[in-house]
């Protein structure tokens, strides 16, 4: 007796190509590294500052202590534990960079949809206001929009996300025109579906792949830009333990207390090569012939 193998079923499909990413994902060492890294960051932001009591609280008689069982990172200027600073700074950051990159991701991509899909002077117009926020060097822009609407931790996700929209913008915008033309857009657009229920049934789900290791990428720049700004004086201000504020403030006491400002700075290395290293692994799964 033949037996027939039987075909697979619609709900097999995706997860026969789930699998298969995930083994591309899984072959790229550096990309299990960023993901581990990345599960132990937020494992850190959600789970230290229950853990390590408040950030804010000073000791005047411990105040530059070393690494120590009572203080593992040490201590700073004002005697607070550097380990609690740094990790409900985590939190901080990571939310920053998470929501500096969807706003940014929804500014971007409906302004790419628009001039994808509309053309003629929709295009000309939305691509030289684009072009114009491309001209400018992105920290210094941002520098600039923070010193306007002053300093603090809202302003600066304002200004990070004002001057990363525009990367998603021409991202969308090239992916729209790619497949504005292509045969089950043209099918829909005979069955009468207005440009707005194309874009978003059609047009951005093809384009998720690229946006998705776009965003990964640009969550790491947001939190180093931001910290940059911290540094600063742009950016969040004390006793907000932000990663690049703490930086700035234990910078004259590096010589003394090399700990107080090395635990920060270090977190942010880690950081954002955990995200550059997630983005490379998502880039070659979703393009495999970008795969080294």
């Amino acid at each position: 007796m033949t037996t027939t193998t039987p075909l697979p079923t619609e709900s097999a499909l995706p997860a026969a190509t789930g699998n298969a990413n995930w083994r591309r994902f899984r072959r790229n060492p550096g990309a299990m590294v960023g993901l581990v890294l990345l599960i132990l960051l937020v494992i850190a932001a959600l789970l230290g500052p229950a853990l390590t009591g408040d950030p804010a609280a000073q000791n005047l008689g411990a105040r530059l202590q070393a690494p120590s069982g009572a203080h593992p990172l040490g201590t700073d200027q004002l005697g607070r534990d550097v380990l609690a600073r740094v990790l409900n700074g985590a939190r901080i950051s990571l939310g920053l960079g998470v929501s500096v990159m969807l706003a940014s991701l929804l500014v971007g991509s409906a302004v790419g949809l628009v001039a994808g899909l509309r053309g003629g002077w929709w295009d000309e117009g939305l691509m030289r206001v684009t072009d114009i926020f491309l001209a400018f060097p992105s920290l210094i822009l941002a520098m600039a929009i923070s010193a306007a609407l002053g300093p603090s931790l809202t302003n600066v996700m304002i200004a990070v996300a004002l001057v990363s929209w525009p990367t998603y913008a021409r991202l969308i915008r090239a992916q729209v025109l790619a497949l504005r033309e292509r045969e089950f857009v043209e099918a829909a657009r005979a069955l009468g579906s207005t440009q707005g229920r194309i874009a978003v049934r059609h047009l951005l789900p093809n384009a998720l792949a690229p946006l998705l290791v776009q965003g990964s990428f640009d969550v790491g720049s947001a939190i180093l830009t931001a910290a940059g700004l911290g540094f600063i004086g742009f950016g969040a201000q004390p006793p907000t333990p932000e990663w690049g504020a703490m930086v700035s403030e234990t910078r004259n006491y590096i010589g003394p207390a090399p700990w107080a400002s090395s635990a920060p700075a270090v977190a942010i290395l880690l950081t954002v090569l955990a995200f550059n290293l997630l983005g490379d692994g998502l880039r070659d799964v979703f393009d495999p012939r970008a795969a080294r």
